[in-house]
């Protein structure tokens, strides 16, 4: 390969076009890490431009240095433009091109004839030699860009309403460039002329890129990998990217059409928004394809394999590239889906309960791979296997007893679903669950359920809360006839009450022995199940002290029983009023404890 440091000017005053190739990353870079640093840093060689010529200074300005560009020579016939495909340095490269344009428009709109049109020649090759539109602009974006581009690099200024990035990023880049010329506190002796004369010189011949031609010999993938897997801000989807097409350019496939037909499903802010996984925040594209690659090959991949797995396991032993991606684009519209399956179908109750409330997201390679339309699951056998393994975590969690084990479990079920036939699943799932004899796999007993949610302080025990809420509302849609329009409640609305309160020494402790041991014993049983309900976040604050009977001076004249009767129409209630009209006592929270406890274990059936 060949080096050589070049301003723009020579960078981009040849008739030349530099395609950037359709395995690139779309435009990510963005106002705080890049925009304005690099106009600040710009804008600073434009001002000791200004000086030194105010002080007819003949010292050189020193160059700014922006970074480098890895650039693969493209054949073409004689008399057409010079392409070059961008390897390395697509960010940098399409962000000069729109601080230049931005320069060359704030110039021809305010009389700067001169420098606009030099600035023209850095942006367009000219229309009398070109053979189509799309080799106009020296810089040719893929496709997820290209619409945006071309809007900036016009001068149209409706097109600054769009919401992309590079859009964004021109209207930014012009409002800086407007308000530093025609600022005069910048320099009292510099007229709005004289800055833009300095920042159109700055811009063309101060500005330094370290180009580095590929030569023919040179494996441009590889050289690729080499700059972007070992450290740079790059996503591991954008190396699969990159691996994917050039696969699909050796077996002679249409590159364009893949990233439009295929590619573009996983494109876009969607997938590139970070979502907390484990410890981290990752992008989405990069957690499903993690999801994707461990359900496909039933094989824990960690995350910082993504890339090499999908390259070594997927793409190299392909022998169509189009297969590859017709499964992932189908997938990637399976896993999107996921959390809009309807409330309260199974799918979409494991999907509440097991990846939003408790957090489990080493299942989703399993949920994925049981509703993909590819997998051919039955309906009846996917709901019996998510039932059976929500089962399996939810009493792990009310026993107080380790999920760690969980990725490698799903795993193992993974490769045993994947030698039986789809209508089996259900029953496999099952039958793989009560196998489990490890103290990290078992499979809790309704004994040990409802031994433990006797004994544990459940209101403390199930954290994060949202836990404790989701067990709660799981009893009440268990009182529900399923048959009804009001089946379930709301999941996420309600807030948890202490029927005896928290506090309860105020209006509950009048006849309460004061020994520290009776004390410590009704503190704990305030917390356990039994004690804990669920009502409104309105009529909390109302009721939450008041005794259960009326008494005087209590918060509520007409107590929490009667409060709760009157304005919560949860059956967990109903039955709560009901069957305690007089009193709430001590006996009382026990007797609920181990029926609720007993109700949590019809809820989440273990196969015996």
């Amino acid at each position: 390969m060949e080096a050589n440091t070049l301003t723009p000017q020579k960078l981009f005053e040849p008739q030349v076009r530099y395609v950037i190739p359709v395995f690139q990353r779309p435009y990510v870079w963005d106002i705080e890490k890049q925009w304005e640093p690099l106009w600040e840093d710009v804008r600073a060689v434009a001002e000791e431009l200004l000086e030194a010529r105010h002080q007819q200074s003949s010292a050189e300005v020193p160059a700014h240095f922006l970074g480098a560009v890895v650039l693969d020579q493209q054949p073409n016939p004689a008399g057409f433009i010079q392409v070059r495909h961008v390897i390395d340095g697509q960010q940098r490269l399409i962000t000069l091109q729109l601080l230049l344009n931005a320069t060359r428009q704030v110039a021809a709109k305010h009389g700067r004839q001169r420098d606009a049109a030099l600035l023209t020649t850095l942006v367009r090759n000219p229309e009398h030699i070109v053979d189509s539109d799309d080799e106009i602009l020296k810089v040719w974006p893929i496709n997820a860009d290209r619409a945006a581009f071309q809007a900036a690099m016009d001068d149209d200024e409706a097109n600054d309403e769009s919401k992309h990035r590079v859009s964004e990023a021109i209207v930014f880049l012009r409002e800086r460039i407007t308000s530093w010329a025609f600022d005069a506190s910048t320099d009292d002796s510099s007229t709005p002329s004289d800055r833009l004369r300095a920042l159109t010189m700055a811009l063309a011949l101060n500005l330094k890129l370290v180009v580095i031609n590929l030569e023919p010999a040179d494996n441009a993938q590889a050289i690729f990998e080499a700059l972007n897997d070992r450290g740079a801000p790059l996503l591991a989807a954008d190396l699969v990217k990159n691996a994917v097409f050039q696969a699909a350019e050796r077996q002679h496939l249409d590159v364009d059409k893949l990233d439009r037909d295929y590619w573009d499903t996983l494109s876009g802010d969607f997938w590139r928004e970070e979502q907390r996984q484990g410890r981290l925040n990752r992008p989405r594209i990069d957690i499903f394809l993690n999801y994707w690659l461990t359900m496909r090959r039933a094989h824990v991949v960690p995350s910082d394999r993504i890339f090499t797995d999908f390259r070594d396991h997927v793409l190299q032993p392909a022998h169509d590239v189009q297969t590859v991606m017709t499964e992932l684009r189908a997938d990637a519209q399976t896993y999107r889906r996921l959390a809009d399956f309807p409330p309260h179908s199974v799918p979409g109750t494991f999907y509440y309960r097991i990846i939003q409330v408790m957090d489990i997201a080493a299942t989703v390679p399993l949920l994925l791979w049981l509703t993909r339309p590819a997998s051919g699951v039955p309906e009846p056998a996917r709901d019996q296997a998510l039932t059976a393994l929500e089962s399996w975590l939810v009493r792990r969690m009310l026993c107080r007893v380790s999920i760690a084990d969980t990725t490698n479990l799903v795993v193992e079920l993974l490769r045993r679903l994947r030698t039986a036939t789809p209508a089996e699943a259900g029953q496999i799932t099952e039958t793989f669950l009560a196998e489990q004899t490890a103290d990290t796999r078992r499979w809790p007993t309704d004994e040990e359920v409802t031994d433990s949610v006797q004994r544990i302080r459940f209101y403390n025990a199930m954290t994060p809360r949202r836990r404790c809420r989701m067990i709660l509302e799981a009893l009440e849609d268990s009182y529900r006839s399923p048959k009804t329009e009001e089946a379930h409640c709301r999941r996420g609305d309600l807030t948890i009450e202490h029927v005896m309160p928290q506090s309860w020494q105020q209006h509950w402790g009048a006849d309460f022995p004061a020994d520290p041991a009776s004390i410590q014993d009704r503190n704990h049983r305030v917390q356990t199940l039994g004690n804990l309900t669920l009502v409104t976040a309105r009529l909390n604050p109302v009721i939450s002290n008041s005794p259960w009977p009326p008494t005087a001076g209590a918060p509520s004249p007409e107590g929490k029983r009667a409060g709760i009767n009157a304005h919560s129409v949860l059956l967990l209630n109903k039955r709560l009023v009901d069957e305690h009209p007089d009193e709430w006592t001590d006996q009382a929270i026990n007797d609920r404890t181990l029926a609720l406890g007993r109700r949590i274990t019809e809820i989440w059936r273990r196969r015996a």
